[in-house]
This record gives structure tokens, C-alpha cells and sequence, in this order.
């Protein structure tokens, strides 16, 4: 028996469409991943829009928006339309995230890093809309809300991860850096993780609860805002330290640790600012985002604390290294 020719044309196009796709990191890959990461951060600022107005109980259940309808309607307002429209963005999301794992499909021989990242942030963010929708379920319970933010810092640091290693050679890596330097960025890293788990549980005991009805998680926002604050300065010394003693180590490590830095200043500065013009919802939507951001300069940092193996001079700036050090720390 033949096939028909209705099949046979679609395994030809079929085909066809994968033969086009990508075999190394072309334009296309390089443009995925930078979407990637923009519609991650800003699912971040639309879904902090949401709560910050109130709209978190704009459409009222999941995954309809109604129990009749899968939008919102007019008589829902503003509310509605806020809510219904950080919904929509998930698909956005959805869509992103399939072509970038399409793009890299081909290459899960030559780059299984960008393979695996690439899964996991598709597989991901199925699983942060349904988060999102036991958060709509839970009556915005405040543990559920930060549940659900969390999630977006994690698909963020994929994201950044993402794209780091876009830009870098497939094959084995080896620590850039002295042990001593690795350890003390590490630490940084786990002083900011803090900060925003700490940042999460002062928004649950704030005034901004997504909705009039939903409830607090009982802690007192005054000392919670101090308490935040504690490893917000702890990241902030760290990275100070990281900057001073790293100088001489190279230019690509600077520049984040540079980046780490200037995030965190600007990200001090609008929590205080905030925190003395009693939580403005845009200032507190750009900590939000800003926090996210935070955490992805972070995670920069500590992908650069390595580079592909073999690679001249990889200890310190070229001309300034000490050649009995880098050989120890191949050893290593």
C-alpha cells in the first residue's frame, strides 16, 4: 500500500521546517534567548501591576475568567482587564518559550546546556500558570502570591543562564578565579537569595494585598522592613568586596560584578524611597523588578566564576597574571 498524498506532503513539510532550523547559535538563537529573558522580567512588572492595583481577584476564578467565560467582561472593570491581560501574556510566554526550544532542538547534541536550559524554562512556565492559578483559587493567600513570585525569580535566573551560555563555547569549563573568590561570590549569592525571600514575606505583611479581602500573612511590616534590609546591606558589602578584590581578575567578571553593584544601589535606593513615601504602587512595582533583575545580574556573576577549559591567561588580565597560580589552580 502507498501512502496518501495528503500525509506524505505533511511529513515532506514537516521535513522541510526541520531542516530549517537552526544547527549552532545563529541570529535567530541569539534573538530567542534575549526574548526569553525581556518576557520573563516583564510578566514580573505586569503581574506586579495585578496585585498592586488590586486586580488580583479580577477574574475571579482559574482558568476561566468567569465561571462563563474564558474572558473578562465589561461589568468587571478595570480589574478585569488588568487581570485578564497579565493572563494573556502567558501565552506570550508559551509561545517564546517553544520556538526558543524549537531553535535549539537540532543542537541537543552539539549544545545539550542550551537543550536542557531551554526545556526547562518550557516546561517551566506551564507550571508558573498554575501556580498563578491556585494563588487566584486561594483567595491571593500570601504565601501562595510569594509562592508564585518566586517562581518568576527562578525562571529568571534560567532565562539569564540562558543567554550567558548563548554567548559561550560548547565542551568542559574550569574555574577562572581563585577558590578563595569563588567562595566569597557564592556567599554573595546566598546573601541576595535571602533578601529576596525576606523582600517576599515584607510585600505578604504589607498593605498591598491584590485584593480589599485577601489576607495578610500576620507579620508586622515595620520590623519585617527592617529585618529586609539586614541581608539587602549584607549583598551590598559583599559585592563591594568582590568589586575591590577582584579587580585584577578579567574584564568579563568585572563588568557583572559592575552590574551586580549598580543594580544594587538603584534597587537600595528606590526601597528607601518607598519605604518613606508610604509604598507608592509604582515605585514598589519597580522593586519588584528590579529585584529580578538583581538576581539575574547575580547569577552573571556566577556563571563567569568559570570559562572553557584551556583557555590563555584565564586567572587574571593578560600581562598581570601569575603564571605559578594558574597553574595551581589548574591543578585544582
Amino acid at each position: 500500500m502507498h501512502d496518501s498524498p495528503a500525509p506524505a506532503a505533511h511529513r515532506s513539510l514537516v521535513a522541510r521546517l526541520w531542516r530549517a532550523l537552526p544547527t549552532r547559535v545563529d541570529r535567530r538563537v541569539v534573538w530567542a534567548a534575549w526574548a526569553t529573558f525581556v518576557v520573563q522580567v516583564a510578566i514580573v512588572g505586569t503581574g506586579g501591576l495585578v496585585r498592586l492595583t488590586a486586580s488580583g481577584l479580577g477574574c475571579p476564578t482559574w482558568p476561566r475568567c468567569t465561571d462563563d467565560s474564558f474572558v473578562n467582561t465589561p461589568e468587571m472593570g478595570i480589574h478585569g482587564v488588568i487581570e485578564f491581560g497579565n493572563r494573556l501574556l502567558t501565552f506570550v510566554l508559551v509561545a517564546v518559550a517553544i520556538v526558543t526550544f524549537l531553535f535549539v532542538a537540532r543542537m541537543r547534541r552539539q549544545r545539550p546546556d542550551l537543550f536542557w536550559l531551554a526545556l526547562a524554562i518550557g516546561l517551566y512556565v506551564p507550571l508558573q500558570a498554575i501556580i498563578g492559578g491556585i494563588t487566584v483559587l486561594s483567595n491571593l493567600n500570601p504565601y501562595v502570591v510569594g509562592l508564585h513570585y518566586f517562581a518568576s525569580v527562578v525562571l529568571v535566573a534560567l532565562a539569564a543562564a540562558f543567554v550567558y551560555r548563548v554567548y559561550t563555547g560548547p565542551g568542559p569549563r574550569e574555574r577562572a578565579v581563585p577558590a578563595w573568590y569563588a567562595g566569597l561570590t557564592h556567599l554573595t549569592s546566598a546573601a541576595v537569595l535571602i533578601t529576596v525571600v525576606v523582600g517576599i514575606l515584607v510585600t505578604g505583611s504589607g498593605p498591598h494585598a491584590g485584593d480589599a479581602g485577601a489576607a495578610r500573612n500576620g507579620l508586622d511590616p515595620e520590623y519585617m522592613q527592617h529585618l529586609h534590609s539586614w541581608p539587602a546591606y549584607a549583598a551590598f558589602a559583599l559585592t563591594i568586596l568582590l568589586l575591590v578584590t577582584g579587580w585584577r581578575l578579567r574584564a568579563p567578571l568585572r563588568f557583572w560584578v559592575g552590574m551586580l553593584l549598580a543594580t544594587e544601589l538603584v534597587q537600595i535606593a528606590v526601597g528607601l524611597w518607598q519605604a518613606r513615601t508610604g509604598l507608592p504602587i509604582v515605585l514598589v512595582n519597580i522593586h519588584m523588578v528590579l529585584a529580578v533583575l538583581l538576581v539575574a545580574a547575580m547569577t552573571a556573576v556566577v556563571l563567569h566564576l568559570k570559562q572553557p577549559s584551556g583557555a590563555r591567561d584565564f586567572a587574571f588580565v593578560a600581562g598581570r597574571a601569575d603564571p605559578h597560580e594558574a597553574a595551581t589552580m589548574r591543578g585544582r
